[in-house]
């Protein structure tokens, strides 16, 4: 009996404890009292995007100082934009490819909270599949066990395709500027040849006049 792609997956995944998703693990950041701490992701046209923030002081007992947080797209578009504020969520779907931004800074007015020299923020940034509240979807559809790590491996293997759909597209796309670039070469390398011709025919010409005119032939 043949097993589907999919079905494979999903039991390689419970073989191997779930290694195929991996736990996301938040970034733990410094950010000075002055100054701007600032993180980038590279990501993809039409990604969804979650990413959850909180400060901490250094003690790791209670909220620490106000934060400015600022996230941008690569062409400089404002996404999200807080002022102080201790902890939030940050979501978005890209609209373009390139390299996002998520810049940190504490507040300047902290007379609500001492402060030392910084503060720590954990900032959980999840792209994709990552931002699915699994959780919730078992609860919501009564799927456990085998059957919920089969709808993560269907969620994988459609982003793997859409990936490689993409891929192919860039490619392609690629191929028709590399062929484009080396017809307008060679064009270019034969009008240089005829420019050259050209003139050397003219410097024949032009020496043999000379030369009769000065009647040395």
């Amino acid at each position: 009996m043949a097993i589907s792609p999919v079905l494979f997956i999903g039991l390689i995944c419970l073989a191997g404890g779930g290694s195929l998703f991996p736990v996301v693990e938040a970034i733990w950041l410094t950010v000075p009292t002055t100054g701007v701490k600032c993180v980038y992701e590279k990501i993809e046209a039409n990604v969804i995007v979650v990413a959850d923030y909180l400060c901490i002081d250094e003690g790791f007992t209670q909220f620490g100082p106000t934060l400015d947080v600022r996230v941008t797209s690569p062409y400089g578009n404002e996404l999200y934009n807080q002022k102080n504020v201790t902890y939030g969520q940050v979501a978005f779907t890209t609209s373009e490819m390139g390299t996002y931004s998520a810049c940190i800074a504490m507040h300047h007015d902290q007379t609500h909270h001492t402060l030392n020299n910084s503060c720590i923020v954990s900032l959980d940034w999840r792209m994709g599949i990552r931002t699915k509240d699994w959780d919730s979807v078992a609860k919501k559809e009564k799927i456990e066990g085998v059957e919920l790590q089969l709808r993560k491996s269907t969620e994988v293997v459609s982003g793997i395709r859409a990936n490689m759909l993409y891929l192919k597209i860039r490619e392609s796309y690629m191929r028709e500027i590399n062929e484009k670039t080396n017809k307008r070469v060679a064009q270019l390398s034969f009008i240089s040849l005829g420019v050259s011709l050209v003139v050397s025919l003219i410097q024949v010409w032009h020496l043999k006049r000379f030369f009769l005119k000065k009647k040395l032939i």
